[in-house]
């Protein structure tokens, strides 16, 4: 079944946008460098390359501003001007902020940026000392090429390969023509004459302004000339003979200067104007064979399909116990009991490949800091020195562009507020440079990203007197908190520490959106201080959100889960052996006191409640740990994460829901919430709430069956 044109044209785009992006990546960080080393001449042409091929993808996919613009830079730095050298790097870097703009601006079909302060930026650039403008060089303009999809150019490709004659005609429209949709299909119907059509450009959901076309014919280029010449349709046609990777121009017009080479959807041929430094035969394209963009909506629903894989091995899992329970002696137990192992392996083998292809380096999310932190340094006048590692550290991709926005505001946070000015720091003994560490790493089922600078470090009790100056604390409240929890304050919304408002900080807007985002992936954060020498914001997050391996355990007759890596231990115990202690429910395990949430109502005191034996699953929150009590415990499972709606479920004690293999739902427990409320509320109160609110919760199954069973 083929594609329709609106079909091929919104696939191209999609195409550009993610490449185009990528360069602009590749512009600033290029930028960077030569910053770091000024008319470096190895910088300056990988920079050339990177605006010449952003300006012929953006031509090729009609968007003019972009292609001119990246044109008229692409020319300035093409000339030889040692007193322009130094404004190279501010000028790219403040073109890839304006590509940005315009990038976004044509993906959501949006008002595209004011781009004449940058023209006379680059005008500058050209004539250092003058306001002039650089004037257009109509010669060297970009020329759009044709959008043609990959399979008219495979037709195109083997027509040439077979020996026949190929052209390439464009065909201008005359600016008066008044039916353009009309005019291109007359001149489709009029080569259509003179042979067969391999490709037309524009498709029907495209302006136009011109119409090219890949014609297989016998005829000369004569002949085909005068066939384009349409009164009022057509003007100046031009034809180009393809002749294997070379084209021979045949029409009365020069060719386009323009390589072919800039757009992925060129016919292939090589174009001999362009500076070796810049272009690349059409046909040299190893790197992409073994590459394949996929929407990552694609990979999620095969995941999630995954996920339905590992529920039904659940099911046949429970039917075979319940058969050999029946027939323990039949001869098929045996050929079942292979069956569902070889399923298992293979299952399991499945579900790794397809979350490996969900993993992308950290590094991705990386490199856009060292832009971030020049910025930033600037603005506040700072010195500051950017050291990275673990980059090629994997986490799934979902969690990896939510974390964009918290590591944001925590390296402005570390520039704004935790390093020191060059006096102060000359003050303290230190070196004016200051350092901030961005890094990542892998421990057991989690992925660690830290955030660390050499600064001040961040006073405890300044951060408790704020609190108690904005009312977010009462003096009660104050007095109980321990360092840590102090230290957690900055996480409320509303909270900042600065004395006054500036563009980096003061208005109580930033660190807050570091722990709703974290809640949201199930990942905590922690900070370690120390006066004088910095601090670390540490940040935990599981590998992917999709899959898990849980802990079941009954509270009150009903079944719950836990993430099994948060579990450090299991403890079994006696109601009497649980103290209460300020409030809390305490247990002395191996010489240490274990503060303890039960999740049940509370025993009827009583002897016969005291001899009562209970479990008590020994779990890690961040940098607390804490005992959960329950009733019962069920054992380990790898549950599929269905996430619920607040329809069906309104707490947030609860993070999503699952079903077993015998049909039964479970709910999967946030423990940084449960923890959070916990401590919040505290004692007898603290305990009737959450069972009353786990109980309301599981009142509600047979809607979160509805949901566990459907699609994530």
């Amino acid at each position: 079944m083929t594609s329709s044109p609106e079909d091929r044209a919104n696939e191209l785009r999609e195409l550009f946008f993610e490449s185009a992006t990528e360069l602009v990546q590749n512009l600033n960080e290029q930028a960077m460098h030569l910053e770091k080393a000024p008319g470096d001449p190895e910088t300056l042409r990988s920079l050339r390359r990177t605006v010449h091929t952003l300006k012929g993808d953006a031509a090729a996919c009609g968007f003019r501003e972009l292609s001119e613009l990246a044109h008229e830079f692409e020319d300035v730095l093409t000339l030889e001007n040692p007193a322009a050298t130094p404004l190279v790097p501010d000028v790219a870097l403040r073109a890839a902020d304006v590509f940005t703009g315009l990038l976004e601006g044509y993906r959501l079909k949006k008002k595209l940026p004011n781009i004449e302060p940058l023209r006379l930026e680059i005008a500058r650039l050209a004539h250092p000392g003058s306001n002039g403008i650089v004037e257009k060089k109509p010669a060297k303009r970009a020329s759009p090429v044709a959008h043609w999809s990959e399979y008219e150019r495979m037709t195109v490709a083997k027509a040439v390969a077979a020996g026949k004659r190929v052209y390439h005609v464009r065909v201008p429209l005359d600016p008066q023509c008044a039916m353009p949709i009309a005019a291109r299909q007359m001149i489709k119907v009029a080569l259509s004459a003179l042979g067969e059509v391999l490709a037309l450009y524009p498709g029907d959901d495209a302006p136009v302004t011109r119409v090219e076309i890949a014609l297989s014919s016998e005829k000369s280029a004569e002949q085909i000339r005068a066939k384009c010449r349409i009164p009022t349709i057509a003007q100046n046609p031009r034809v180009t003979l393809w002749q294997g990777n070379a084209s021979a121009e045949t029409g009365a017009v020069a060719a386009s200067t323009e390589p072919a080479t800039t757009s992925p959807s060129v016919p292939d041929g090589k174009a001999t104007s362009a500076p070796p430094e810049d272009s690349a035969p059409a046909t040299a394209v190893p790197a992409s064979d073994n590459t394949l963009r996929v929407d990552t909506e694609k990979i999620d629903n095969v995941l999630n399909l995954v996920g339905e894989l590992i529920l039904a091995k659940s099911m046949w899992q429970q039917m075979l116990h319940e058969f050999a329970r029946r027939f323990p002696k039949d001869d098929l137990h045996g050929k079942f009991s292979d069956v569902m192992a070889f399923q298992a392996r293979a299952l399991n083998d499945l579900q790794r490949s397809v979350m490996k292809i969900r993993m992308v380096p950290v590094e991705q999310l990386f490199r856009r800091f060292p832009r971030v932190v020049r910025d930033v340094a600037r603005q506040s006048g700072k010195d500051i020195e950017l050291v990275v590692k673990g980059g090629d550290t994997d986490l799934d991709k979902r969690i990896l562009d939510a974390l964009a926005e918290p590591l944001t505001h925590l390296v402005r946070n570390a520039i704004g507020h935790g390093i020191e000015s060059a006096e102060e720091r000359a003050r303290a003994g230190k070196r004016p440079q200051g350092t901030l560490r961005l890094n990542a790493y892998h421990q057991g089922n989690q992925v660690v990203i830290e955030v660390s600078d050499d600064g001040h470090g961040i006073a405890v009790e300044r951060v408790r007197q704020r609190a108690l100056s904005q009312g977010l604390l009462s003096v009660e409240e104050a007095a109980q908190l321990s360092d840590a929890e102090t230290l957690d304050m900055i996480f409320r919304p509303g909270f900042s520490t600065a004395a006054e408002i500036t563009e980096l900080s003061g208005r109580g807007v930033g660190l807050d959106v570091v722990q709703s985002v974290l809640d949201r992936l199930k990942g905590t954060v922690q900070i370690e201080t120390e006066a004088g020498r910095g601090t670390t914001f540490r940040l935990r997050l599981p590998l992917t959100l999709a899959i898990i391996k849980a802990l079941l355990f009954g509270v009150e007759r009903r079944l719950y889960a836990i993430p099994l890596n948060s579990v450090v231990e299991i403890a079994r115990t006696f109601e009497d052996e649980v103290h209460r202690v300020e409030n809390y429910e305490v247990l002395q395990l191996r010489n240490q006191v274990l503060p303890l949430l039960r999740l049940g109502a509370p025993p009827d005191p009583g002897v016969e409640s005291a001899g009562r034996k209970i479990f008590v699953l020994v779990t890690n929150s961040g940098d607390k740990k804490f005992g959960l009590i329950v009733d019962t415990l069920v054992g380990e499972e790898e549950l599929v994460i269905k996430a619920l709606d607040d329809q069906s479920i309104s707490t947030e004690l609860v993070s999503g829901a699952s079903i077993l293999g015998d049909g039964r739902v479970v709910l999967i427990l946030n423990l940084m919430a449960l923890v959070e409320r916990f401590t919040k509320a505290r004692g007898n109160a603290a305990d009737s709430r959450l069972a009353g609110v786990l109980r309301a919760g599981t009142e509600l199954a047979p809607q979160a069956r509805a949901i566990a069973g459907g699609q994530a």
